[in-house]
């Protein structure tokens, strides 16, 4: 049958028909976008409850899997079982983004908190921000008054603000030099005093957290104590500025979660410190990770510095990753000195000699 109107009438219905399938298509969008909120919302609360558990883990690849294999086997087409994999991968990424989002605004440590620098003033001594970095010296551990009185002189004559020195040293036997304990931290007070730096020793136990803070002006936290949490509740507790050095294998949310410990507690100010982490590589103590120094100053408002001592624990390398660390924008540069390095009680073979550290800083151009 011949269509009068010259296939007018057929081009009507087909538009007719074009539309309502338009609107069912925006009907079905609308439906999809309410879906994906209430979808949202419950992982938001799976968020929250993993948090309230204390996890920091939100990716879970094997669930990720598991509800891929369901979503295929629901799958009745037309989209092909790659496209439906594919769109549903991105709601995934966009869920984990929503969860680690909302977590990471509760965060401290975080510059979404947080979004100004944090410039800690110890005396008179100024650190992070665009402040100039700081040089942090001193020998590894207090062994005798001349030491370190020979030591802080030449740090104060160089420039140094804080004077470093361990009064308690964790050593990996139980047989070494363990430090001087309370008459070291007395001499570090005393000889820090004489040459006006401030003092900073490592913490190792809480039972003396009181008794370092009654002599220290910083408060080290040394890398195999970062997972301490009893330590760093502690820490938390009192009000001296804490210096976190990296754990040995510590990832950075591992590194910025143990400072949370710190901050949560009252402590607002802390110090981060990169000191190089254990790789396969043998020809260095450990390996420096520069990344860490930009990326943690990019997530976070605290400072950092970069002990390269540690990181190389080799002389012949300890300028030159001082000046790659102030490059990526290291707030502090910590290295040790001893008057007589071959008869160091510890770490011999890393701590510079008085010439070395003159030769050290002159490079450095502070």
């Amino acid at each position: 049958m011949t269509d009068l109107n010259g296939g007018k009438g057929t081009t009507q219905h087909t538009e007719s028909t074009l539309e309502e399938l338009r609107q069912q298509v925006d009907q079905l969008n609308n439906q999809l976008v309410e879906l994906l909120s209430r979808r949202g919302e419950l992982v938001a609360q799976i968020g929250r409850l993993k948090s309230s558990e204390g996890g920091t883990k939100f990716y879970d690849p094997k669930r990720e899997e598991d509800q891929l294999r369901l979503v295929r086997q629901a799958n009745k087409g037309p989209f092909t079982d790659a496209a439906v994999s594919a769109i549903f991968k991105e709601i995934f990424k966009a869920s984990l983004d929503l969860e680690e989002t909302r977590e990471q605004r509760k965060l401290l440590v975080s510059r979404k908190k947080h979004p100004e620098d944090t410039v800690l003033t110890i005396g008179d001594v100024r650190i992070g921000g665009p402040e100039a970095p700081v040089l942090i010296a001193g020998p590894c551990a207090i062994e005798s008054e001349k030491q370190m009185d020979s030591a802080a002189q030449l740090v104060a004559e160089l420039g140094g603000k804080i004077l470093r020195g361990g009064a308690y040293k964790p050593r990996t036997s139980p047989y070494g030099f363990q430090g001087m304990g309370v008459e070291g931290l007395k001499l570090g007070r005393q000889v820090a005093d004489r040459y006006g730096l401030q003092f900073m020793t490592e913490v190792m136990d809480t039972r003396d957290v009181e008794v370092v803070s009654e002599y220290a002006d910083i408060l080290q936290i040394g890398a195999r104590n970062m997972h301490n949490f009893s330590l760093l509740r502690e820490v938390g507790a009192v009000r001296k500025p804490a210096l976190l050095k990296r754990g040995l294998s510590a990832t950075m949310e591992e590194w910025l979660y143990a400072a949370e410990y710190i901050l949560s507690g009252g402590n607002e100010d802390v110090i981060m410190c990169e000191r190089g982490i254990r790789t396969f590589e043998k020809w260095t103590r450990n390996t420096l990770d520069l990344s860490a120094v930009a990326l943690v100053k990019q997530e976070s408002h605290l400072p950092v510095v970069v002990d390269v001592t540690h990181a190389a624990g080799r002389r012949d390398l300890l300028l030159p990753l001082a000046k790659a660390a102030l490059a990526v924008g290291a707030d502090g540069i910590h290295v040790e000195v001893h008057p007589q390095p071959a008869t160091a009680m510890s770490d011999n073979e890393q701590q510079l000699d008085f010439a070395e550290f003159r030769e050290f800083v002159t490079g450095l151009n502070l």
